[in-house]
Order: structure tokens, then C-alpha cells, then sequence
């Protein structure tokens, strides 16, 4: 018996159904608030708001960085989810401000829960939306090395346990009588997403400046090119970059003047299918130099 394998959806499959849940959890917590009038509930509808904006520039800029490259964008379009992230975290920003501006009312003038125990169950039945999805976004993004997915995925996680510490904070203003619980809250939510927001903005200048690979996958890139060297051939100049998805790496390999062309040819696939055995993903290119020749205004750096 043989079973089809299993289909992997799209970035932007998953981004479109980050969407449709940003829609339902708008709903849900909306009526939650309004059910309510805890400014809690409304901070964290608030921040849905938020989720759905992200999720619809994400779903642009996923969809530019898939366009293949051209003449004006020789590397591609990956970098382009970058700004998807960065984006994200200037909402974020201005909904914390928001829901701090409005908890800070709240506290001067405190009012009075009503309906918790209904406004609680819409509550959680959004976070259970959002738990289930950002679980199989949080894989769909290590498997296809997005990080416009991945930073939708890991806001989405963060609105779940925020709505699950506001909404046992709600349940507890009726029990203790102390109306100023629920402003509190809001702040708390606050300062969560503000954190969040800092963490998308540092990511996303990090690849906008060409940040290199991670540590293991230089570790393995090194550890490729060890291999591959001896006495005639060496490697040096390596450069490694990430763009979003896509990653780059860029060295010099140096054979002895006497090789043939299609020797020296030879070793480089060699070394080339190496290296992308080594890195999933990883788009090398590498330069062939003689033995003890140096490109003018290059100096050594690491040989291998």
C-alpha cells in the first residue's frame, strides 16, 4: 500500500489564513469588550487589529520576495519580507501606545465589569484560534525559512498568552472588588507587545545590513571547505549573507597555475555541490584564482 505524500502549504497559504483568523479574533474579542467594558479585553482586541494589518502587508511583501530575479534585482526580491517584519513592529509600536493612552483613563476613572464570565469564554475561544495556528505557522516558517512568517507566527503566540493573563486578570476584578486590576492589565499588555516590536525592528535591520549566516551553518560551511582542501587547493575570503530565505556565500579558491580549466572547473561543482549539501538552500559562488595570486586591493583573510 503506498500513500501520497504529504502537501506542504505555501507561505502564502498560511499568511491568507492568518488573515481569515485576524478577522475572527477581531470578532471574538471585540464582543468580548464590548460584552465587558474592560479596557483589558479591549487592549488585546486592539492588538488583533494589529494582527491583521501585519498579516496583509506580509502576504505582499512574501509575495515580492517569491518574484524571480531581474536585471535591476540581480540577488532577488527576498529582502523584501524584511520590511514585512519591520512593519509589523511599527503597528505593534502604535497599538501599545494606544492601549497605554486608554488604561491610563481606565485607572483615573475605573469602572465597572459587567458579563465577565461570557466575555471571558470569547476570549479564550480567540486564543485557542490563534494558539492552533501560530503552532503550525511557527513549523510551516522552519520549514520554509521565512521570516515573515515566522514574525507573524511568534506575534500570533504572543497575543495568545496575553489573552490568556488578561482574561484571568478580568476574572479576578469581580472576585476582589479592586477595579484597577484591569487598567493594569492593559499596561502589562502593553509593555509585552512593546518588547515584542523591539525584537521584529532589531531582526529586521539585522538583514537589511546583510547579516551573516547563523554560527552552525558557518561551522558547516567550514567545516565543507576543510575537507574539500589540501596541499594544491585552498580556499580564503569567505563572505556569507542572508536575505530572508535565501542565502549567499561567496570565496576565492585558489588551484595551481599549471590545472587545466576543466580540472579547476571540476573541483569548484565539486566544492560548490559541497557546500550546498552542507547548507540547504545556500547560493555559492566562488572564484577561481591561480595558487599565490591575490585580487588587487584584497587582503587575506581566513585560508582554508
Amino acid at each position: 500500500m503506498s500513500f501520497a505524500p504529504r502537501t506542504r502549504l505555501s507561505v502564502s497559504t498560511f499568511l491568507k489564513l492568518s488573515v481569515l483568523a485576524a478577522l475572527a479574533t477581531i470578532a471574538l474579542k471585540t464582543a468580548a469588550w464590548w460584552v465587558t467594558d474592560s479596557v483589558g479585553l479591549l487592549s488585546d482586541a486592539m492588538e488583533s487589529f494589529v494582527n491583521l494589518a501585519a498579516a496583509v502587508f506580509a502576504l505582499v511583501m512574501v509575495t515580492i520576495a517569491q518574484a524571480p530575479a531581474d536585471d535591476d534585482h540581480p540577488y532577488g526580491h527576498s529582502k523584501a519580507e524584511y520590511f514585512s517584519s519591520g512593519f509589523e513592529a511599527l503597528l505593534i509600536v502604535g497599538a501599545a501606545l494606544a492601549i497605554i493612552w486608554t488604561a491610563i483613563h481606565r485607572w483615573v476613572s475605573p469602572q465597572p465589569l459587567q458579563g465577565v464570565a461570557l466575555g471571558v469564554v470569547l476570549s479564550v475561544v480567540s486564543s485557542l484560534i490563534n494558539g492552533v495556528l501560530a503552532w503550525a505557522m511557527l513549523r510551516a516558517a522552519r520549514d520554509h525559512d521565512s521570516i515573515a512568517l515566522e514574525a507573524d507566527a511568534r506575534h500570533l503566540m504572543t497575543d495568545v498568552w496575553t489573552s490568556v493573563g488578561v482574561a484571568g486578570g478580568v476574572l479576578l476584578v469581580p472576585v476582589t472588588g479592586l477595579l484597577w486590576i484591569d487598567p493594569l492589565l492593559a499596561i502589562v499588555v502593553a509593555a509585552n507587545i512593546l518588547r515584542e516590536a523591539y525584537g521584529l525592528l532589531r531582526r529586521s535591520v539585522d538583514g537589511l545590513m546583510d547579516r551573516a549566516l547563523s554560527d552552525r551553518e558557518r561551522e558547516a560551511i567550514a567545516a565543507t571547505l576543510a575537507r574539500l582542501a589540501s596541499d594544491e587547493v585552498r580556499f580564503d575570503h569567505l563572505r556569507t549573507r542572508r536575505a530572508a530565505g535565501a542565502k549567499f556565500c561567496q570565496l576565492h579558491m585558489h588551484v595551481p597555475g599549471g590545472w587545466t580549466l576543466a580540472r579547476a572547473a571540476a573541483k569548484r561543482d565539486e566544492a560548490e555541490r559541497g557546500l550546498i549539501n552542507a547548507v540547504g538552500g545556500l547560493r555559492v559562488t566562488i572564484e577561481l584564482l591561480p595558487v599565490g595570486q591575490e585580487p588587487v586591493g584584497v587582503q587575506t583573510t581566513g585560508t582554508v
